[in-house]
């Protein structure tokens, strides 16, 4: 978020908080990769040291928007350097330009042209970014840096803090050391805050920028609503340099060919139980919503058709959706048709309610009911992180999964699911209401949300995820949701960028390619950038030689 720190962290500091709707993944996959130990305890200890030395002016880059509708773009300065310990700096210090997502408010109804931007870093840099989330009343714990350990061991990581003086309250970097006794997930230093009522917190993170040129596309957006904010995240294109230099691992423009169907014998992969779900190549499925990337409309079916035949041509067997909406079953059903794709299907569950009888969700299982294509169909996934959200309780979903079964009865006996996130697969009210009711387990697994795991390590920690899940209920895992952001802010080992996607993309493939949905098609810059500025920026086009039509 771009020019939120000064203003919006003095709130935070007065209590005044708010949630947003996002991906919402970061707090989830945060165990080992066959780890179960508890959170951290009394007996963890934080030792704090204040970054200090010679100050570093940071500056975010202004833009003229050229705009069909007057809209203003939300920009306000950073927070100031440290005060220097002997002298102030020369005039010539460097100024640093971060490329921070460019916020844009849009205060009535319109469409609105927002012109490409391109920043260039030419050395890593680390500053106090900004994020925000929506909250309901009570007391809120948010922020700080959530990682994994495997033993006991001492972490050492850069954490954004609040520091108030008087009445001026700034935003910081600090580097702590935390000392952790034993295995499990531990969040450093984050920040509790109480509010009166539902509104938005806005609190600082901390944001590590690679050297590289970062661009953020021209975007054009139709708002429907007064005060519409959109973001603009910037994406890494690597660092152009005038002298020949070794040249970086290529983003592959087309998805390399299946492994060959001898296994090595030095690695063989383990055969999941029968009666699962599997392809014959290292990349099952990939997930697909019906909606413009730019701005959330549905598509024609003339534009699905043309988005499913690229999928078709990537090698894909599978394409995932989540709902009914936008004439998903008739256009994406007949694409698929056409192209030979086989899809999973869904009944996507929000917080209007988790019975048949609540509108949103009868209204997708009438569509199930009419629709003539069951054919296609390998795999019904009821809910996506329901339970998670607190959208329904085990129980309510369960009686929805029996209820769904009973009303496709007469056109689908197939394989039937839920999708959650391995915590909470593992709450026993979970495992033993649900495992009855369900073929294979279904998770979302996103690597990216665990601060110990590079783009290298993804296929291990996804495997290890399914291992886990495997014995819960007994019977075959299928990751529902798996990938890795372009854009985003640095979580630790976890780096966004179009060539940490490229690597992380061929682990999972490597590892467990067969038994996964990729997430997603496309970007989504309709959706809020999330805490981690990384819920726009999941689109797998580059790395699977997915042509996007605009």
């Amino acid at each position: 978020m771009k020019g939120f720190v000064a203003v919006a962290l003095a709130a935070l500091a007065s209590g005044v908080s708010a949630a947003h709707h996002r991906h919402a993944h970061e707090h989830l996959f945060k165990k080992g990769l066959n780890e179960t130990g508890e959170m951290c305890t009394p007996g963890c200890t934080t030792i704090w040291k204040t970054i200090t030395g010679e100050p570093t002016l940071i500056v975010h880059a202004t833009k003229t928007q050229t705009e069909t509708v007057t809209c203003t773009e939300s920009s306000t300065p950073a927070p100031p350097p440290p005060p220097p310990t002997t002298k102030a700096p020369p005039a010539t210090t460097e100024i640093v330009v971060v490329p921070t997502p460019v916020v844009h408010t849009c205060p009535t109804p319109g469409t609105y042209t927002f012109p490409a931007t391109t920043v260039t870093v030419t050395q890593t840099t680390t500053v106090c970014d900004a994020t925000s989330t929506k909250v309901p009343s009570g007391t809120h714990t948010i922020g700080g840096v959530t990682t994994v350990v495997v033993t006991a061991t001492t972490v050492t990581c850069p954490v954004a803090t609040v520091h108030t003086s008087g009445t001026v309250t700034t935003s910081t970097i600090v580097q702590t050391t935390y000392v952790c006794p034993s295995a499990g997930t531990y969040t450093i230093a984050p920040i509790t805050t109480t509010v009166s009522e539902e509104t938005v917190i806005v609190y600082p993170t901390p944001a590590t920028y690679k050297p590289g040129t970062y661009t953020a596309p021209e975007q054009v957006v139709t708002v429907t609503k007064t005060g519409y904010v959109t973001i603009c995240p910037l994406t890494s294109k690597g660092l152009p340099t005038s002298t020949p230099a070794p040249a970086p691992a290529p983003v592959k423009t087309q998805a390399p060919p299946p492994p060959p169907p001898v296994k090595t014998p030095e690695a063989p992969k383990k055969s999941p139980p029968t009666g699962g779900l599997k392809s014959s190549n290292d990349h099952m499925g990939i997930t697909y919503t019906p909606y413009v990337g730019s701005n959330g409309q549905c598509k024609s079916a003339s534009q699905v058709d043309v988005d499913i035949a690229s999928i078709k041509q990537a090698g894909f067997i599978n394409v995932r959706v989540y709902s009914t909406d936008c004439n998903t079953l008739k256009n994406v059903g007949d694409a698929c048709k056409k192209h030979g794709l086989k899809m999973i299907i869904g009944v996507f569950v929000k917080g209007s309610g988790c019975s048949i009888n609540t509108p949103d969700i009868k209204e997708q299982v009438d569509e199930l009911a009419a629709w003539n294509h069951w054919d296609l169909v390998e795999l019904l996934v009821i809910g996506n992180e329901a339970i998670m959200n607190n959208y329904c309780s085990a129980q309510q979903l369960k009686d929805l999964v029996v209820a769904v079964k009973s009303k496709c009865s007469g056109k689908y006996s197939g394989l039937v699911t839920i999708s959650e996130t391995l915590n909470i697969w593992q709450r026993k009210d979970v495992s033993s209401t649900l495992c009855s009711v369900i073929d294979l387990t279904g998770a979302n697994i996103h690597p990216f949300f665990n601060t110990g795991i590079a783009p290298s390590q993804a296929g291990n920690f996804v495997q290890g995820q399914m291992d886990i899940l495997e014995k819960i209920c007994g019977k075959k895992v299928i990751t529902l949701e798996t990938g890795w952001p372009v854009t985003g802010i640095t979580n630790g080992l976890a780096i966004p960028g179009l060539s940490e996607q490229s690597i992380a993309v061929k682990s999972i493939r490597q590892k467990c390619g067969d038994s996964v949905v990729f997430f997603s098609f496309e970007n989504d810059y309709w959706k809020a950038a999330g805490p981690l500025g990384c819920e726009q920026g999941w689109g797998l086009g580059a790395s699977f030689g997915i042509k996007i039509s605009l």
